[in-house]
């Protein structure tokens, strides 16, 4: 596989040279992903597909940009060699523009090990028993299942023509799983790099017990609750304010941190790493220009310290590179994307027990930002929603809708659990602790 890789690679710097042009980059990727797709309590899809892809960049006197294509036979590579090349020759030159990055290759036997042969090539098989066990689970208690059981491959090469040639490759697995009633619904969901490690017939029985603990569910009033946030719910609500830990992002005036770095923004309780290495964790331990990442203390104790840089932005800002740049050209530039939050020691029941009156929250959705500089969001609770009486959860509620400020909600943490590898629908995986917030301001109920 590697040689067939470097014969690609040796096709596009020919090809470049063909055109007058030495400064080049290509990623080449490619992964095979399946998809078992269940509802009704019944299987109603199995895919697969497998992908290859080819991207191009130029670097022509301060000019760069980019052509892709996911045909890579001869005809194809230089193609897209000579797209990328055009493209360039049209754009504006940009006078912050880096040359070519030149650094050793990174050595794969540093990486952690996420590549996982039987996740690879698990079999529609394999998941179909998985997800049969799991519907069992969830029709045993008299509900109807949906959901979905992924597993596959990704990997890709970076190489330059300053010698630059970094390669990783891994596996991934997800599995989640919603449990319908007559008026309630239970959801549970987890993602591992070896499909091993994840246990689909325990999230079936924690989501069919949701979904049979919020049977019949009353209304509250809206209001200011103390609520206990499952690592879903953390994940994705503190998720949305990272891409702001980013140099690009304070330099244009985008970022909640413009001139914040260095405050006390939240509690003394909230410790927050960016962490390529960390067990719990996923990804290449390197950026899209290939530059190694470092791990980051973006919040110490609740007080901000560090952001990510790519190589343009540390070079704008005077500062050294963090290895955390996606590949360019691009207007983001850059964002911490291997989130810790550091957790407590705390149990979710025991949050429970500790609190007089309050709001169990299984997950979080429909999340759109409200403001971006006090870093203000709003959206729902669904699929699983506890009021919580004298230490006890007494009965499922009608879901709400919350306004609430990151800020203020970080500030107001009273208890954190353990951490663990965290999943939901709108933020990208996290290791995140649940978390126990006063006054956390729900703002209207929902119809269901």
């Amino acid at each position: 596989m590697v040689a067939k890789l470097d014969e690609i690679w040796e096709q596009v710097v020919r090809a470049a040279r063909a055109l007058g042009v030495d400064d080049v980059e290509a990623i080449i990727s490619g992964s095979n992903e399946a998809l078992t797709r269940f509802a009704n309590n019944a299987i109603h899809q199995n895919v697969a597909e497998l992908t290859t892809n080819l991207s191009v960049r130029a670097v022509i006197d301060g000019r760069t940009a980019r052509a892709s294509t996911n045909c890579l036979d001869r005809t194809g590579v230089r193609d897209v060699v000579e797209q990328a090349i055009a493209i360039t020759r049209l754009t504006e030159p940009d006078p912050d523009l880096l040359p070519l990055a030149e650094h050793d290759s990174p050595d794969p036997e540093d990486y952690p090990d996420r590549d996982f042969d039987d996740t690879a090539y698990a079999t529609p098989d394999e998941r179909a028993h998985a997800v049969a066990d799991a519907i069992r689970e969830v029709e045993s208690a008299g509900q109807t299942a949906a959901g979905i059981y992924s597993t596959g491959q990704a990997g890709f090469v970076i190489y330059n023509s300053t010698g630059l040639a970094a390669m990783y490759q891994e596996t991934v697995a997800r599995f989640s799983i919603t449990a319908m009633a007559a008026d309630s619904s239970g959801w549970a969901k987890a993602s591992a790099c070896n499909h091993r490690d994840l246990d689909p017939v325990g999230l079936a029985r924690r989501a069919a017990a949701k979904a049979a603990a919020s049977r019949l569910p009353r209304e509250l009033d809206p209001g200011r609750y103390t609520v206990i946030l499952e690592p879903a719910a953390v994940l994705d609500l503190v998720g949305q304010m990272f891409m702001d830990f980013s140099g690009t992002a304070i330099r244009d005036g985008t970022s909640f941190l413009n001139d914040r770095i260095g405050q006390k923004l939240f509690g003394e309780n909230i410790t927050i790493h960016d962490d390529a290495w960390h067990d719990g964790q996923s990804g290449a331990p390197f950026d899209g220009e290939g530059v190694p990442r470092k791990k980051l203390t973006l919040v110490d104790a609740g007080v901000v310290r560090e952001v990510a840089y790519s190589r343009q932005a540390a070079a704008l800002a005077g500062v050294e590179p963090t290895g955390h740049g996606f590949p360019l050209p691009n207007e983001i530039g850059e964002a911490p994307m291997n989130i810790v939050i550091a957790g407590g020691g705390s149990t979710v029941e025991e949050m429970v027990a500790s609190t007089d009156r309050g709001i169990l929250v299984t997950r979080l959705w429909y999340i759109r930002e409200v403001d971006p500089y006090e870093k203000i969001f709003t959206g729902m609770t669904r699929d699983g929603t506890f009021l919580v009486e004298d230490g006890k959860v007494t009965a499922g509620l009608r879901n709400f809708r919350f306004n609430q400020g990151l800020m203020e909600m970080l500030s107001n943490v009273e208890a954190l659990s353990a951490t663990e590898r965290a999943s939901g629908e709108e933020s990208f995986d996290l290791v995140a602790p649940a978390m126990k917030v006063r006054d956390f301001n729900f703002t209207e109920v929902t119809r269901f």
